[in-house]
Formats: C-alpha cells, sequence, structure tokens
C-alpha cells in the first residue's frame, strides 16, 4: 500500500503529492509555475481499481500516473504473484514491459507484440511483450489500461481511452434489402447541406466575415451537399453498390475494420485541390466519447448501385482500422471544419465547424458482453494453435475409447505413444506453453478466497482448453491421461526412464512396502500447498517450486541453477527409478488422484486369473499401481496401457495363452469295456 512518503519519494521536487482523496483512491500530483500551483496529473494503485487476478490468482499491484491528458507520466510494478515472474524469468523482464507505458496516451490503442511494429501516432502505439509470459503480460496491460480509464472518466472527464476490445461489432451476416429513401429515413445514411449563405452566416462578426465573394455573390448557392455512409455495413454497402464494388471494398478491409462512403456536390470538397490520396483528410474529422480517430483514404474508386440516386461528382471511402477501437454502437462525431485566410504575406486563418453525429441502429451490430472481451483477442490470435491442440485431444479421446483396435498390435501402439508423448512435449509443453500445474489450482483457491473472478484464466485459451478435457477425462479414466499423456515433464521423464533401460543402467527396485509410503508423500506436499494458500501467497509461491515444470516447460531450463538442478536432478533420478517424481512427489498428481476417484468406469479388462495365478501385469507395471490381487489402483495407474497390450496379446498374457492352447488341444475320450468288447 502506498504513502504519501513513499510517493514524495518517488515523484520529488517540484512535484507536490496531495492527500488522497476520501471519495476515490487517488493521490493528486501538483507542479509548481511561479506563484500558481498546477494539476499534474494523478497516481494511484492498480488493485485499488481494477484488481484483476493473474495467474497465481492474485492481482499485480502496479503503481500508474497519468497527466491531465491521458498521458502515462510512470507505471511501476509494487507487487506481483506471476509465477513466470518469481524466480522464473525474475522480475527484470517484467520491470522493462511496464517501463515502455511511460510517455503512452490513454488516446492511443495500445498493441503488444503487434506483428509489424509501427511508430507511434496519435491513434495507436506498439510495445514489446516478455518471451514465455504472454499471457501474463496481457493481464498486466488490462490492469494499466482498466485502472488508468476508471481514473480518466472520473477525474479528467473525458472517455477518450476506451478498452479497444469493449466495443460493438458489426453484425456482418445481416443484411437487408432498403432503398435510399429508407436508408436515409432511418439514418444510415446522414445527410448535409449547406448554403453559401448558411456558411457566411457562420463567419459572421468575425475577422472571417465576407471574405467569400462567391458566396456574397450567390448567397442560395450550393457550398457543399454530402452524403455520408457507414458503407462496411452490409445493409448500407451491398445497397449503395454494385456487387463488383462491394467485393472490391471488402477485399481491402481487415477484420475489424470499418469504412465510410462520402458522397458530395458544391463548392466545396472534403478532398479538397491538395488533397493527397491515401492520406488522412483535413476536411472531415472523426471523434467519438472525444477520443480523436483517423481516418485514412482507401484511394478506392466505388461504382453506385443503379437505384443509389446520389451525387457522384465526389465520391471517397475511408478506412478506419481495427487497431482505432471505433464502437459501433456509439455515435460517431463527424466535423466539417472550414477555414477561411485573411491577409498575404501572413494570413490570419478563421475556422468554423459543421458538426454532425452518425448513429448505427442496433440491429447491426453486437453489443459487447460483459468485461471479459479483452480475453477474446487472444483466442482469435491463436486460433490455429487451438485447432491443433483439439485435433490431438480428440485423436487421444478417441484412441483411448476404442483401445482394443489401439493395443491390437503392440508395436503399433508402442509407436503410437511415442509419438503422442513427443507431441505432449514439442507442441503443448514446448511451443504452446500449457504445462498444467499445481498453482492452476492454488489460483483458484485465492481468487475465490478473495471474490475475485477466475476470468484470468481465460487469457490462456491452451490452458482452458486443456483443463476442460483433464476434468471430462477424471471421470471417464481417472487421473491416468494427464499424468501419462498430457504432462509434459512426465513426458520427458518416461524418455528419460526408457533411455536408461536401453542404457541398461542398473534400476533401483522399491519394494513393495517402501513403495507404498513413499506415495503418500505426494498427499503431504499437496496439502502443505493447498493449507498455505488459505492464509499466505508468498509461502505457496515458495512451495510450488517443488514441482520443477516452471524450470524444464515454461522456461526451458533458462533459470538460476539450484532450480536448473532440481529439474535436472529429477530427469537423471527417473533414468534409473521409472517416473521418481511422477509417482511420490508431484502434489498435482496428487490432486488429480484425488479427483480420480469419482470416475465412472474401471475401463481396465482384467480376467479371473489376474493376480490367481497370474502376476504378469503386475510385475510389468513399471507404476506399481496393480496389487498381487490383480487388482488396479486407478489413483497410482498413468494409463501407459502396458496391462492392456499383455491382456490382448496371445503371446504375453498367461491364461489367454493357456486359453488358446486348451482350444488347439484335441481331447482323448477314453472307450468302456463293452465298447472295447464289441469292436473285438
Amino acid at each position: 500500500m502506498l504513502t504519501k512518503a513513499e510517493l514524495a519519494r518517488r515523484f520529488p521536487a517540484p512535484i507536490v503529492i496531495g492527500d488522497k482523496e476520501s471519495d476515490f483512491p487517488v493521490w493528486p500530483l501538483f507542479r509548481q509555475n511561479a506563484t500558481a500551483t498546477e494539476l499534474a496529473g494523478y497516481v494511484f494503485e492498480s488493485v485499488d481499481l481494477s484488481p484483476i487476478p493473474g495467474f497465481s490468482g492474485v492481482p499485480v499491484n502496479l503503481l500508474i500516473a497519468i497527466d491531465p491528458k491521458g498521458s502515462f507520466l510512470a507505471v511501476a510494478v509494487l507487487s506481483q504473484h506471476e509465477p513466470v515472474f518469481l524466480d522464473g524469468l525474475g522480475e527484470a523482464p517484467l520491470f522493462q514491459f511496464v517501463k515502455q507505458y511511460q510517455g503512452l496516451s490513454l488516446k492511443q490503442n495500445i498493441a503488444i507484440d503487434a506483428r509489424t511494429k509501427r511508430a507511434p501516432d496519435a491513434t495507436h502505439a506498439d510495445i514489446d511483450g516478455v518471451s514465455k509470459a504472454t499471457a501474463s503480460v496481457r493481464i498486466i496491460n488490462q490492469s494499466v489500461l482498466a485502472s488508468a480509464l476508471k481514473v480518466s472518466r472520473k477525474k479528467l472527464g473525458f472517455a477518450q481511452g476506451r478498452d479497444p476490445d469493449q466495443i460493438a461489432r458489426i453484425r456482418m451476416e445481416v443484411f437487408e434489402k432498403r432503398s435510399v429513401t429508407q436508408m436515409l429515413a432511418q439514418g444510415l445514411i446522414q445527410h448535409v447541406r449547406l448554403s453559401n449563405k448558411e456558411v457566411e452566416t457562420l463567419f459572421a462578426g468575425s475577422p472571417g466575415a465576407g471574405l467569400d465573394v462567391e458566396a456574397t455573390r450567390e448567397p442560395d448557392g450550393v457550398f457543399i451537399d454530402l452524403y455520408l455512409a457507414y458503407v462496411s455495413v452490409p445493409s448500407v454497402g451491398r445497397n449503395l453498390l454494385t456487387e463488383r464494388s462491394w467485393n472490391k471494398l471488402r477485399n481491402r478491409l481487415e477484420e475489424g475494420d470499418h469504412a465510410i462512403l462520402i458522397m458530395s456536390r458544391g463548392r466545396y470538397s472534403v478532398l479538397g485541390d491538395d488533397f493527397v490520396r491515401g492520406t488522412v483528410p483535413d476536411r472531415l474529422l472523426l471523434k467519438q466519447d472525444g477520443l480523436p480517430i483517423d481516418m485514412r483514404d482507401l484511394d478506392l474508386e466505388l461504382s453506385l448501385s443503379d437505384t443509389a440516386t446520389l451525387p457522384t461528382e465526389n465520391v471517397a471511402v475511408f478506412r478506419i482500422i481495427s487497431q482505432a477501437g471505433l464502437d459501433a454502437a456509439s455515435p460517431l462525431a463527424f466535423t466539417l471544419p472550414i477555414t477561411r485566410s485573411k491577409g498575404i504575406v501572413y494570413p490570419e486563418r478563421i475556422a468554423r465547424n459543421v458538426d454532425f453525429n452518425y448513429r448505427l441502429p442496433a440491429e447491426f451490430y453486437t453489443a459487447p458482453q460483459g468485461d471479459d472481451a479483452t480475453w477474446r483477442g487472444t483466442w482469435k490470435n491463436r486460433k490455429a494453435e487451438l485447432l491443433f491442440l483439439a485435433a490431438g485431444l480428440a485423436l487421444l479421446a478417441g484412441a483411448l475409447t476404442w483401445q482394443k483396435r489401439l493395443v491390437r498390435d503392440g508395436r503399433q501402439f508402442a509407436w503410437f505413444r511415442r509419438l503422442f508423448l513427443l507431441f505432449t512435449i514439442g507442441f503443448i509443453g514446448y511451443y504452446a506453453q500449457g504445462q498444467l500445474s499445481i498453482v492452476n489450482i492454488t489460483g483458484v483457491i485465492q481468487a475465490l478466497l478473495a471474490g475475485r473472478s477466475l476470468s484470468f484464466f481465460l487469457f490462456d485459451p491452451m490452458t482452458v482448453i486443456l483443463w476442460a478435457f483433464v476434468l471430462l477425462s477424471l471421470f471417464i479414466w481417472g487421473r491416468g491421461t494427464f499424468c501419462g499423456w498430457l504432462c509434459p515433464f512426465g513426458a520427458l521423464q518416461e524418455f528419460t526412464g526408457k533411455l536408461g533401460q536401453w542404457l541398461r543402467l542398473p534400476q533401483w527396485k522399491i519394494k513393495p512396502r517402501l513403495d507404498g509410503r513413499l506415495k503418500w508423500i505426494k498427499y503431504g506436499l499437496l496439502a502443505a500447498i493447498l493449507g498455505s494458500s488459505l492464509f499466505s501467497s508468498q509461502i505457496t509461491d515458495k512451495l510450488v517450486e517443488l514441482e520443477p515444470f516452471k524450470t524444464a516447460i515454461t522456461l526451458n531450463f533458462v533459470r538460476a541453477w539450484p532450480f536448473v538442478a532440481y529439474a535436472v536432478g529429477l530427469l537423471l533420478l527417473s533414468s534409473v527409478s521409472y517416473k521418481f517424481f511422477c509417482r511420490y512427489l508431484c502434489p498435482f498428481g496428487a490432486a488429480l488422484a484425488l479427483l480420480g476417484r469419482f470416475r465412472v468406469f474401471n475401463w481396465i479388462p482384467r480376467r479371473k486369473e489376474c493376480g490367481t495365478p497370474c502376476q504378469t501385469c503386475r510385475h510389468r507395471c513399471e507404476h506399481h499401481a496393480i496389487a498381487p490381487s490383480g487388482k488396479v489402483d486407478y489413483g497410482e495407474c498413468f494409463q501407459c496401457m502396458d496391462c492392456v497390450v499383455i491382456y490382448a496379446s496371445d503371446e504375453k498374457c498367461a491364461p489367454l495363452m493357456l486359453e488358446i492352447k486348451r482350444a488347439r488341444t484335441i481331447p482323448i475320450v477314453r472307450a468302456t469295456a463293452e465298447e472295447s468288447s464289441n469292436a473285438a
């Protein structure tokens, strides 16, 4: 929590810190200017205004200062519990990230990791993200903008800096046939007509009066007769343009872009004699909620439909890019500036504005849904990755559902499993950063205890989809679907274990009694972590480091040496004691094992001879998940399906081999004495 003394240290003279306001959690900043004291801005903590939880369930707390114009004076980290920045990447990349806001404005659309980085201008600014922390910095960006916007609306009196994702979207699927007359009546086409006399009236009493000789000579003449249409709306564009022109326009617009069609006649043109095609016009300005929004000429020749009886002397179409954050539900405030010059050498410029609004009817747009729209862009940008993940999960679900076909050929199954585990390590783990963790559970607990939303999960779509699949699989197959197939670190351990066996390293054979005791350790660790999450996030941050997932997968072993040594040591240990961490130490595996007790099926097939007398599966189960009685312990089963392969193999399963052997034996029936005498 900030104090006035701490703020004075951060903002030294000539800045003076005012008292914290009682009705709104901000400190005013003042600057002494000669004998006057000017408002220099406001400083505040992000958690007081927009406590958006991070991946630990605890919001990042930021110091934010903005000036009266809505520009950032400073952004600094006060506290954070993001796992990737705690002993992972370290806090230095986070500090560098938030420094980029200084000098930027709420009037700009701030984009993170734009594909093509552009020079900042009045409407946009691109900043660099942090590799391996994409979701975290997006949450932080949302915290910065959301809290600063609340202050700007409350204290600065403007609503320019709006969350660019919290906007209405054009309904591109809606098309209704309309005539020009109907569109004019409904407001889909805005009409502004000015005569010379009306323009002269605007300049009456100013130095610009009487300067337009032609207007004085012909007062009833047309100065400008302008028609404006929101032409990217299908019910407007398709009715106004020919089909060819409509398709040409759509091909020039990116998703989320808007287009405004201007048609005019008269002495005054929106484009002007010195207008350069492809640039921003200075004779037609657009604002929304007080925010200036650039319209850029598309330099596109369009043809109006035969039914569109509108002026064609001056036709232009202007594009508003999606990054400008234009809200289709809010009025568009247009300004037609008219300028006159008086004098020759250093002429005095006298300007008057003609303002008019355009409001799109509600049936042509979809209003934003709640406060969670900011994550939608993340899902959209990762669409291809999510589809690939969904395809992999569908393949796994199908294989497990029709396991008899999968295990029919032991060699084919072995290759299928190896390839899928490589997919888990390479795509889910290192590429998509989809390693599920105990941190997900502690984050939920801490968010719920604080009464916060769980929407922070939505910033990481990979985690959401994986969790949905894993939760479903827990009720069908149990813990093993994740631990045996979808855990990147578990897959790494499996490969190192197989490598150790291939290299004929001596294997540590743990006796059943000791094995049973060691398996309880992970439940103790789980209890300690969950218990700490109820009262101390600092202790939880330290305890979750028992998982090597962040070191080995999220940070790719780029970390302080003790963490790397721990993760590497566990992998080396698994080469002589198969998946040691998974079986004995993993708190996340323990949590899944408890949840897996609610599964519906005992899906591993068993014969009556399993355990009595056959012990083949038990001896070959490297996870020690089969009891001497033949019963499967699903809480310890990793779904490797080795026992299912044995069950289906007439070369490995002793009861099946015996059954086949009996079927092939020709029974010998001993003849009776009477039959023998008759035969004689």
